[in-house]
């Protein structure tokens, strides 16, 4: 992985680092794979000729652990490493829209785009088809189709990891994904040591009629899972619960931010400094949104604020971390 890691680097413009810095800081920080499309983003053409290579596969199969999900994780895998044939079979096994996209894809280009177009006619809600049917279109150097596919990924199902990654099509000078809420506090032991589904289930419950610990938990939980919207509901429940404690009024302005309008999230952080000008938490979110948006500079010093409130907190290690992977990236 590291290899791969510094070829990609040494290939990559300055603000591309920046990108693929951030999403490996958040692997070191949180454990979870980002998907990213990076290697598409600065390559949009206008020639006739179908790009080389193949559509990515991004399928969340969230915290199941049953067979077919286990089988399409592997064909997702199978996929990545170019095994399409393997992949496909494992597809085919499936009658899941999942599986069917990943059909559908592992052909590639034989009536793959035909058959995208059919799935999503027969499931026109469905971010997740809409979000590969854009990329299908992409490949295929159909622009303005891709476009469209991913906005409408983005506004069927907000609340799902498929509008979030099609956002991160139609926002390319954003890093991808989300900033996610970093409790400067952990779960109860006996909860983490559970596996996800319980794990979740269990945040969830003690969300219900809990504090607004309870509830920052479980937001952080669902924003890590691609569930933005509800995230952002248990955000807000915490601060009103908790209107003049740091953590929960962070994690609601964290929950606010969107690519489309970030100041709605910067307006509600930034005055947070002042409210509370020795909250590390305050520091480093805003570091991560800063960040985000690709600027570096003054990521880097709200960072570097922040590790130097508590260098061993949960947040503090968080901070060098980040502050690690951008080590000697430029501004440009």
């Amino acid at each position: 992985m590291v290899a791969r890691a510094a070829a990609t680097l040494a290939a990559m413009t300055p603000r591309g680092r920046v990108f693929f810095l951030v999403t490996l800081a958040a692997v070191l920080g949180s454990g979870l794979v980002v998907a990213g499309v990076l290697a598409t983003r600065n390559h949009v053409a206008a020639a006739p000729k179908p790009r080389s290579g193949r559509p990515p596969i991004t399928l969340d199969l969230g915290v199941r652990t049953d067979r077919e999900a286990q089988d399409l994780n592997r064909a997702q895998q199978l996929y990545a490493d170019k095994r399409y044939g393997e992949a496909r079979r494992i597809f085919d096994r499936y009658r899941s829209l999942e599986a069917q996209v990943g059909s559908a894809l592992a052909s590639w280009p034989d009536h793959s785009l035909e058959d995208l177009q059919a799935l999503a006619s027969d499931h026109p809600r469905s971010s997740l088809l809409a979000l590969h049917l854009g990329l299908a279109y992409y490949w295929d150097r159909r622009e303005q189709q891709a476009l469209s596919s991913w906005q409408a990924a983005q506004a069927l199902q907000p609340d799902t990891s498929y509008a979030i990654r099609a956002d991160d099509f139609l926002h390319p000078r954003f890093a991808p994904g989300l900033p996610g809420f970093v409790p400067s506090f952990q779960a109860p032991l006996r909860i983490r040591v559970l596996e996800p589904a319980r794990r979740l289930t269990a945040l969830r419950q003690q969300a219900e009629g809990g504090g607004p610990d309870a509830k920052l938990l479980y937001g952080a939980a669902l924003q890590q899972l691609g569930h933005p919207r509800s995230a952002e509901k248990q955000f807000a429940a915490a601060a009103r619960l908790d209107p003049n404690g740091p953590d929960a009024r962070v994690a609601a302005a964290v929950g606010l931010f969107d690519k489309a309008d970030p100041s709605r999230a910067f307006g509600r952080l930034g005055p947070l400094v002042r409210v509370f000008p020795h909250a590390q938490t305050v520091r480093f979110h805003l570091g991560l949104l800063l960040l985000w948006s690709a600027q570096v500079a003054p990521a880097r010093t709200q960072l570097t604020q922040a590790r130097k409130e508590d260098p061993g907190s949960l947040l503090g290690r968080e901070a060098s971390r980040y502050l690690a992977a951008l080590r000697g990236v430029g501004t440009r």
